[in-house]
C-alpha cells in the first residue's frame, strides 16, 4: 500500500503546473513551459506533443525539426518554434503560429531525462472562430425599425447583443442559435426607434477566448419613427378592359408631384405594405395617375 501511495504521488508530481492558452483562429499561440528552477536547458531533451501521440517539437541538445531533425507531424511543419536564447534559462516554451481550430487539445511539455526525477507540463489549447458580424435593416414596422444581426460559424458559442451608439444593451428578441459541425450560427432581431445619432452597435462576446467584435450599423433618419396619418383613399379605374379598384390608406393626398408609375402597379405595392413600396422607391411622395387624376401619396412623419 505504501509503495501504491508513493507512486500515486511521483505521478502526480510530474503532471504539473496546468496552465489554459486561449486564442482565436489566425493568431499565434505562445504554449509555456518552463523549469522552475531555471536550469540551463541549452544540452537537454524535451518534447512537445498534442493529445498524447502528434509529435509538435522535439529539442534533443540543440538538434531539433527545425534544424534537420524528422518526424514532426505534418499539421505542424513550418508553424511551431522556440526561443533559442531563453534555454539557459529554463524556458522550453514554443510557439504554433497561424492556428487553426484543429490545433485545439491537450500538450505536454515532457523532461524525460530530467534529475532528480522526470517533470511533464500539461497545457490545453483552446483556438475559437471569431468570424465577422453581418448586420442590416431587416424591415420597416409601426413599431420601428427591425434589425438583424448575424453570426456565421463562431466557437465557441458567443454572446450577441444589441446596444444603442451610448452603449447601453437593446431590448431584443430570443437569439436564434444552430450549431454544425462544433461552429455556432447565431441571429439576434431588435426593433429600435429614433434616436439622436440612430447608431446601433451589435456586439458579439466569446468570453472563452478573450474576444469581443462590435459592428455597427446606421439607420437613416427617414426610416426612423415614421407612422402613417391614415385616411381612406379608394380609387376606381379602368385599365386594359378591366375595371380595377385601389383602395389604400395613406398618409396625404397631392395633385402637385407626379412619379412615372403605373398608377395599378403602385396600389399593388400599398396594398401589400406601404413600408416596403417608399423604402424601395426612396421617395417621400409617389403619384397615382388615372386619366385627368393624380394622387400623390405622402409618408409623413409624426
Amino acid at each position: 500500500m505504501l509503495l501504491l501511495l508513493l507512486l500515486l504521488l511521483h505521478h502526480q508530481q510530474a503532471y504539473k503546473c496546468d496552465v489554459t492558452v486561449k486564442v482565436k483562429e489566425g493568431d499565434d499561440a505562445i504554449l509555456p513551459c518552463s523549469l522552475s528552477t531555471r536550469e540551463n536547458i541549452v544540452q537537454k531533451l524535451y518534447d512537445w506533443r498534442k493529445d498524447g501521440q502528434k509529435e509538435v517539437f522535439l529539442y534533443d541538445g540543440g538538434l531539433h525539426y527545425n534544424n534537420g531533425r524528422t518526424g514532426q507531424d505534418q499539421q505542424f511543419r513550418g508553424r511551431v518554434s522556440h526561443f533559442p536564447d531563453q534555454l539557459q534559462f529554463g524556458n522550453a516554451s514554443i510557439v504554433i503560429r497561424n492556428t487553426t481550430m484543429t490545433d485545439s487539445g491537450n500538450y505536454t511539455c515532457d523532461f524525460p531525462r530530467l534529475q532528480p526525477k522526470r517533470l511533464i507540463f500539461h497545457i490545453e489549447l483552446i483556438v475559437g472562430a471569431a468570424p465577422a458580424l453581418w448586420t442590416k435593416i431587416l424591415k420597416v414596422t409601426e413599431d420601428g425599425v427591425v434589425l438583424q444581426c448575424e453570426v456565421r460559424g463562431a466557437s465557441p458559442k458567443p454572446d450577441v447583443k444589441w446596444q444603442d451608439g451610448d452603449g447601453n444593451v437593446l431590448r431584443a428578441e430570443e437569439p436564434q442559435v444552430s450549431e454544425r459541425g462544433g461552429l455556432y450560427y447565431v441571429s439576434l432581431l431588435t426593433t429600435v426607434t429614433k434616436t439622436s445619432t440612430n447608431l446601433f452597435h451589435c456586439v458579439s462576446t466569446q468570453k472563452d477566448i478573450g474576444h469581443r467584435t462590435k459592428e455597427e450599423i446606421y439607420v437613416p433618419g427617414k426610416k426612423m419613427g415614421f407612422k402613417l396619418r391614415v385616411m381612406h383613399l379608394s380609387v376606381v379605374g379602368f385599365v386594359f378592359g378591366v375595371v380595377v379598384v385601389c383602395s389604400v390608406s395613406v398618409s396625404e393626398v397631392c395633385v402637385e408631384q407626379r412619379m412615372r408609375t403605373g398608377w395599378c402597379d403602385l396600389c399593388l405595392h400599398v396594398l401589400n405594405s406601404v413600408e416596403s413600396y417608399f423604402e424601395m422607391t426612396g421617395s417621400s411622395c409617389c403619384v397615382l395617375s388615372l386619366d385627368n387624376i393624380s394622387v400623390c401619396l405622402m409618408w409623413s412623419g409624426l
